[in-house]
């Protein structure tokens, strides 16, 4: 059987289980794990495919959140980020009373731009696949300068990212291919009204990735879940606003999980 990188730690009597976005592996939380730590019960997880996690091919959205299951805790809030947002999304509608609580990060429902949907053009997303096979390397760096892109230490913060990247074995060119399929095919918007967990969504207000005017549009059909566009934030709100971004997570936590 093939096995998920999942390292827990923490003292926090509540289980929170983090999931990174495209390209990346679950390093890329680093930074908040020691203000969170005290707060829960983290479970770090390399999505599969992705980083530690490196006996799986592409797989489905359902396929994904189906790996995940087997070593979810009893009742755990989900926090997702862009792609892991999705499998999270997935997760709480396919099998909601495994989860607390659900907490999408600078992601959307249909990542694809559609008719009066904001989102990433589809011709980038396709250029994004056919450049995957030429220079890997280097269409992931670009994406990753995209997450960060007009934040006050956008190097900075793209550089954390590249060495995330860096610092555990690269996803297969299919796997990645298989992700940024997800991204262009999958929209979960006609499911959205029948999640039943609690669900808070942060955005970034400069994300050039999931545009913040969703934010609005989704808190229309979504009207018990909040919605926290933080200012000066892109793509990767943990990166750049770490202390603002625990507080949010805290908060709703609290609130939330009995």
């Amino acid at each position: 059987m093939s096995s998920l990188y999942w390292h827990s730690v923490g003292e926090g009597d509540r289980d929170l289980v983090l999931l990174h976005g495209w390209g990346l592996n679950a390093e890329v939380w680093q930074n908040i794990v020691p203000r969170l730590s005290s707060h829960f019960r983290l479970h770090l997880v390399d999505l599969p495919g992705f980083g530690r996690s490196q006996d799986f091919g592409p797989l489905t959205l359902a396929e994904m959140a189906q790996q995940l299951l087997a070593q979810l805790p009893e009742r755990a809030a989900l926090l997702g980020w862009s792609l892991g947002g999705l499998v999270a999304s997935q997760l709480a509608l396919s099998h909601p009373d495994r989860v607390a609580a659900l907490i999408s990060v600078a992601s959307s429902p249909c990542f694809t731009e559609r008719d009066a949907w904001p989102g990433i053009k589809p011709d980038t997303l396709h250029n994004f696949q056919q450049q995957l096979s030429n220079d890997f390397q280097r269409t992931v760096e670009r994406f990753l300068a995209l997450q960060t892109m007009g934040t006050e230490n956008a190097r900075q913060d793209a550089r954390q990212l590249k060495d995330v990247v860096l610092s555990q074995p690269m996803p297969s060119v299919a796997v990645l291919q298989g992700g940024l399929e997800i991204l262009r095919e999958v929209d979960l918007r006609p499911q959205l009204s029948q999640l039943t967990p609690p669900f808070l969504r942060l955005y970034g207000a400069l994300d050039g990735l999931v545009p913040r005017r969703i934010a609005a549009q989704l808190d229309e059909v979504l009207p018990d879940s909040p919605s926290i566009v933080m200012p000066k934030a892109a793509h990767a709100p943990f990166i750049s606003h770490p202390e603002a971004f625990c507080q949010h997570v805290i908060d709703f936590c609290t609130a939330k999980m009995h």
